[in-house]
């Protein structure tokens, strides 16, 4: 390594003080209510996280599609196209 002593390519290794976020543990709690720990920079030591959508009820893992209507976009939709000729 052209350029460099051995102290400061290891000084280059070591991570930066004093920039880094907090990192601590956390409450995950899934859609049917189970609860997990993990590790996280999401909010304060303790918080909790509740999931809407998690593997055990996501199309792409269960298998199984439904329409989730947020903001009634859904029937927004519907009613801008209900004379489009498609069947619901």
């Amino acid at each position: 390594m052209v350029g460099y002593t051995q102290r400061s390519f290891i000084e280059r290794l070591v991570m930066k003080k004093d920039i880094h976020p907090d990192y601590h543990e956390i409450k995950v709690v899934m859609t049917d209510g189970t609860e997990f720990t993990t590790r996280s920079t999401f909010g304060a030591a303790g918080d909790s996280v509740k999931l809407d959508i998690d593997p055990k009820t996501h199309p792409a893992w269960t298998g199984v599609h439904r329409l989730v209507d947020s903001g009634g976009q859904l029937a927004k939709f519907n009613k801008r196209f209900k004379d489009f000729g498609l069947e619901n």
